[in-house]
């Protein structure tokens, strides 16, 4: 394939484009249930709750849509995306120092990732409380999630061709639904003003901390880069433009609903179900757990795809890879699956309630976001950008992401220490074995393949001569035959694809 048909594929717009974009990338997005929930259990001190609206409107402007639709998706790596993509496509112009970003980012993305399905099972089912206050979500959510972990080995593909018209009917409903509740009082759109913002972190004690609770809106943000490669940039966009005005209008309506609301003390379910007539509330509730079954599969289909990377950048151990169907890109990696059920596990038993959860969610996140932000910058040097225009890129989204990261630290004590607890230990996984690499290859001699090619052809042709499997010879590929101690991996040179090397393996 050639640039201009990489290019043309990357920027290509179909409808059928704009329905799988729907499914894949945006099956994580918030739908939202949790974030609006958890804007409202933290700021039930402020009197002006629908501030949430304004929070949600600038964190999908700036973070969602100006850093991640429009700016990272600039930085596509042979069409693929992704923070490990985006290191791939920079380590050449920079020193060693770039693993350092890189790994920490891919490490905490795959740890926030296993509170994604618990948190967005949880906060479906219970919205069946509504008719019974006191129905056991724990194991409904539990067998939900095992069910979905097993069925990864078969493959999803016919599944996975519903995910686009489920979500679409989704965001749709979820649009429609805030719109009638926003009729109702149309004065929550003045938070669209920034300067309430200013107002509410200067006026109110707490004001500054409710950013933790609004970040949840943009915790998907990572995964529409990452996904890049699947859809193409063009169906990011315009299917981001579509999802981005029905979330708005959702939270727009829940913030209308709750300034009605406000003196009294809210119990029951999430303010989105709140919002739903109750004649359509069981199809609400089955359209909120159809897309929380449909984040859950997006981020284990995630986390296969960073591992997949991470084993190809030599970050992560070799581990066995299965390819279940002929849909593009699935692949199926099962250590990685059964660790992730466990661990998924484990978050709905300790934590028990999408409440509790939201205090784990999304502080591990952050991190990720400020390290695919000092990616981006020396992207944007090597592409020589003016030095002024970057800095100020830079500077803009290391303060919203640093403002993001302070405000989530309150959730530290409530749980967030255990998705960075899980961050630490992958990072320290692939560090090691990044590290084990890099001594493996100072000690592994390169040689030459030009004076031994012809009389290895001649042995290879002897049938006399017995064949032994504990005598292996194979190619490689390496920066220089004369080097021994490489950079990333072997290939990774400007001049990789011209160097064949020769390695001997006996046992």
């Amino acid at each position: 394939m050639t640039q201009t048909d990489k290019h043309h594929r990357i920027n290509k717009v179909t409808f059928a484009g704009f329905l799988v974009t729907l499914g894949i990338v945006f099956g994580d997005i918030d739908v939202p249930l949790y974030a609006m929930s958890a804007i409202v259990e933290r700021g039930r001190s402020i009197p002006f709750l629908h501030w949430g609206t304004l929070g949600c409107f600038w964190t999908l402007t700036l973070l969602t849509t100006g850093k991640y639709a429009y700016l990272s998706l600039r930085a596509d790596n042979n069409g693929e995306g992704g923070i490990f993509s985006l290191y791939s496509l920079i380590k050449r112009y920079s020193g060693s120092w770039l693993v350092y970003p890189a790994i920490i980012g891919g490490a905490f993305l795959l740890a926030d990732g296993i509170i994604t399905a618990p948190i967005s099972v949880s906060s479906a089912i219970e919205g069946l409380r509504i008719y019974s206050p006191t129905i056991p979500s724990v194991p409904i959510v539990i067998a939900i999630l095992i069910a979905l972990f097993v069925a990864q080995q078969f493959g999803t593909q016919l599944i996975g061709k519903l995910f686009g018209p489920v979500m679409m009917i989704c965001f749709t409903f979820i649009g429609v639904i805030g719109l009638m509740s926003l009729a109702q009082d149309f004065s929550v759109l003045r938070a669209l003003n920034p300067y309430y913002a200013y107002q509410m972190i200067v006026d109110y004690p707490h004001g500054f901390f409710l950013l933790g609770a609004v970040f949840l809106c943009t915790t998907g943000a990572e995964a529409l880069y990452a996904d890049m490669g699947h859809v193409g940039r063009g169906n990011i966009r315009i299917s981001w433009a579509y999802v981005k005005i029905c979330l708005l209008l959702s939270y727009a309506g829940q913030s209308a609903w709750l300034m009605s609301k406000v003196g009294t003390t809210l119990e029951g379910a999430a303010p989105f179900y709140s919002i739903v007539p109750p004649v359509i509330l069981p199809f609400a509730i089955f359209i909120a757990t159809s897309a929380a079954i449909i984040a859950s599969q997006a981020l284990i289909s995630g986390s296969f795809t960073l591992v997949g990377e991470a084993i190809r950048l030599n970050f992560w151990s070799r581990q066995k890879i299965f390819y279940p169907t002929d849909f593009r890109g699935q692949l199926y990696i099962p250590q990685v699956n059964w660790l992730l059920m466990v661990g998924c596990i484990f978050v709905v038993l300790y934590f028990r309630e999408s409440k509790n959860m939201e205090a784990a969610y999304g502080l591990a996140v952050t991190l990720t976001m400020l390290m695919t932000t000092v990616l981006l910058t020396v992207y944007l040097y090597s592409r020589r950008v003016p030095i002024v225009l970057t800095a100020l890129i830079t500077l803009v989204f290391v303060v919203i992401e640093g403002a993001f990261f302070i405000a989530n630290l309150e959730k530290f004590p409530e749980g967030g220490f255990i998705s960075i607890f899980i961050g630490f230990i992958l990072f320290a996984v692939m560090w090691i074995w990044y590290q084990g690499r890099v001594v493996r290859r100072s000690l592994t001699v390169m040689d030459d393949t030009g004076a031994v090619f012809k009389t290895l052809t001649e042995l290879s042709n002897d049938m006399t001569l017995p064949q032994y499997a504990t005598h292996l010879v194979y190619l490689t590929s390496s920066d220089s035959p004369k080097d021994r101690t490489g950079n990333d991996s072997f290939g990774s040179g400007k001049n990789a694809e011209t160097g064949r090397c020769l390695l001997v393996s006996s046992r």
